[in-house]
């Protein structure tokens, strides 16, 4: 809970696992992001030129998994955020059907391991339907961060007073209308760094796709391994990499929210 200048408390949605958002109101030069940044960089930079052989070798080995990460996080967010939207507005549907199976859904995906559903997207499924490594990833990644997502929207719509929504209706608005144009714009704000959140988780748990030989950043430095055994160098140089991707990605969730904040004061 938040204290609000009129001393009431305001209602913000909780982050859960991911990398730490940088607070948009920081902003001075030396904090813990850009230490990590900074120290992610710099040693990145050192090893490649203090020991080039094999650390420059691998870096230069990685980049067409970094391409392949970044295809699957895109996809999976795209699909993953409208279905997080429809799940949150089924969670507060009055209808009761609708309730019953998006609570189902959250209940059901949340208890499943998200390694366990891509196994079984990928392979069980495929008795009966044939689909690429790429895609068997999206679906399960999209299905699973879909579920989190429905409670962030979820948790953010409730949160915004009752008030809107009554003001709303009394200027003749139907409850589309009050939910479109009141109640998610006002959301946005405190749903944009959770939701930002689980983006950037979802970018770290691509890594659970390389069980599919699926050539992203594990994979390729798998195969790596496999031929030098150079097992410390390989995932030293991996887990800087998504050091750097995780901070760069965060600052821009940061950013975003400032931004948003800066447009509602006006």
């Amino acid at each position: 809970m938040e204290d609000k200048k009129d001393g009431s408390k305001a209602n913000i949605v909780m982050v859960t696992d991911g990398a730490s958002i940088p607070d948009p109101r920081e902003w001075r030069l030396i904090n813990a992001w850009s230490i990590a940044l900074l120290g992610a960089i710099c040693t990145l930079c050192a090893l490649c030129v203090i020991w080039p052989e094999p650390y420059l070798r691998i870096l230069l080995y990685l980049p067409d998994g970094v391409l392949i990460t970044f295809k699957i996080t895109l996809m999976a967010i795209c699909c993953a955020v409208p279905l997080g939207l429809i799940t949150g507005l089924g969670r507060i549907s009055r209808n009761r059907f609708i309730n019953l199976l998006a609570s189902t859904y959250v209940e059901v995906i949340r208890g499943i391991p998200l390694l366990v559903q891509i196994f079984y997207i990928y392979y069980a499924l495929s008795r009966f339907v044939q689909v690429s490594g790429i895609t068997s990833a999206v679906v399960a990644i999209s299905f699973c961060y879909g579920a989190y997502m429905g409670e962030v929207f979820r948790a953010g719509i409730s949160a915004i007073d009752k008030g809107q929504t009554e003001a709303a209706r009394s200027l003749g608005f139907n409850r589309y209308q009050t939910m479109r144009l009141v109640i998610l714009p006002q959301a946005m704000r405190t749903i944009l760094p959770p939701v930002g959140n689980e983006c950037i988780a979802m970018l770290k748990d691509t890594s659970l796709v390389s069980i599919m030989a699926v050539p992203d950043i594990m994979q390729r430095a798998r195969s790596f391994v496999g031929t030098t055994y150079l097992y410390f160098e390989t995932y030293t140089m991996v887990a800087l990499l998504y050091l750097i991707i995780t901070l760069l990605l965060s600052k821009a969730v940061s950013i975003m929210e400032s931004r948003l904040n800066y447009y509602d004061a006006k």
